[in-house]
């Protein structure tokens, strides 16, 4: 979800030769827990407020690994960017449109197995399929109720905002980020496709519930079909809540033939269990331009699980910085145990 305030940018394409990590890795033995499921190795600032071949790199809503090894970075300004895994710095962009050539408000991402990209924008809501090189190939169906309004009971700027593919490479789903009007505060809709061929059709529907005053920007399937899920929210003059948790939909209740949702008796919810509060991960130095309960923290908006290693699985999460002055591009190493 951006901020619509956009601020001139700096002509910085010192990302490639400056450091790329802001703080340094953590040393044999050294703890940089920030609960005991979850460390955080190190934060890199290097490409905010930069530009790559006259595009503003920033605005991050959602990661990938692509089949290369590469980075996929998905800008909420219709922009997808190749990074380099090891240093971020950026290797190619391609723009992204509607069947108009109207921008999008990019903000889900999974590339597929055969290297497609599906993409989701918020404004509609939509989810797309492009090939690589940003061409459209398809657009999948969403349910009526998921509209926007007055199309349906939506909330602008409140749709689909994480989106993941489920193991076995059959199932997507995308997460809402708010709720529907007439459902209860904070019973968010994850919504999924089968994949039938070359197509995907419309699947079961679950519900989520979120912290009090918290949204969903982004959730990552895991191998044993557990999800781990983001929730953010903003207070003007504290600053960023982020928490990272781990839910599970296996035996949660299919939603889609249930019109509101309003906490009643059997509806069974995803179950989730907190991992960590990201306000509780030690500082390692980081700086903020905005009060913040930690200085590490900012808008928090994309994740991607990138592989495993000792200690657990390696997540890379990324903030939006909305190209706003106080805000800033980050990325964030974590190890998680699940």
């Amino acid at each position: 979800m951006r901020l619509r305030t956009v601020l001139a940018t700096t002509t910085a394409a010192l990302a490639a030769a400056t450091c790329l990590t802001a703080a340094s890795p953590a040393a044999a033995g050294e703890s940089h827990a920030c609960s005991p499921s979850v460390s955080i190795d190190r934060f890199s600032d290097a490409l905010d407020k930069t530009t790559y071949d006259g595009t503003f790199v920033g605005n991050f809503s959602a990661l990938a690994v692509d089949r290369d090894g590469s980075l996929a970075a998905l800008s909420d300004r219709s922009s997808l960017f190749a990074l380099n895994p090891k240093t971020l710095a950026p290797e190619s962009v391609v723009p992204l449109a509607d069947e108009n050539g109207t921008a999008l408000d990019s903000e889900g991402l999974v590339i597929d197995r055969d290297g497609t990209r599906l993409i989701t924008s918020e404004t509609e809501p939509s989810v797309r399929r492009y090939s690589p090189q940003g061409k459209i190939l398809d657009r999948l169906p969403v349910p009526p109720s998921l509209q926007v309004a007055p199309a349906g009971r939506a909330v602008s700027n409140g749709t689909f905002e994480g989106l993941t593919m489920l193991p076995g490479g059959r199932t997507l789903l995308a997460s809402m980020e708010y709720a529907l009007s007439g459902d209860s505060a904070g019973l968010v809709r994850l919504q999924t496709w089968e994949r039938h061929g070359t197509t995907f059709e419309l699947g079961a529907q679950y519900a989520y519930r979120t912290d009090t005053g918290l949204g969903v920007p982004e959730i990552q399937a895991l191998p044993d079909g557990r999800l781990l899920v983001l929730e953010r929210g903003f207070t003007s003059g504290v600053g960023n809540t982020v928490r990272l948790y781990l839910a599970d939909p296996r035996r949660a209740t299919d939603t889609s033939g249930v019109d509101t949702l309003t906490g009643q008796d059997g509806v069974r919810l995803i179950k989730k269990t907190l991992l960590t509060d990201i306000a509780a991960c030690p500082t390692l130095g980081a700086t903020a331009k905005q009060p913040q309960p930690n200085p590490l923290l900012d808008n928090i908006e994309g994740m991607v699980v990138t592989g495993r290693g000792k200690g657990g699985l390696k997540v890379l999460l990324v903030s939006d910085d909305n190209q706003n002055a106080v805000q800033t591009t980050r990325f964030y190493y974590l190890r998680v145990r699940v």
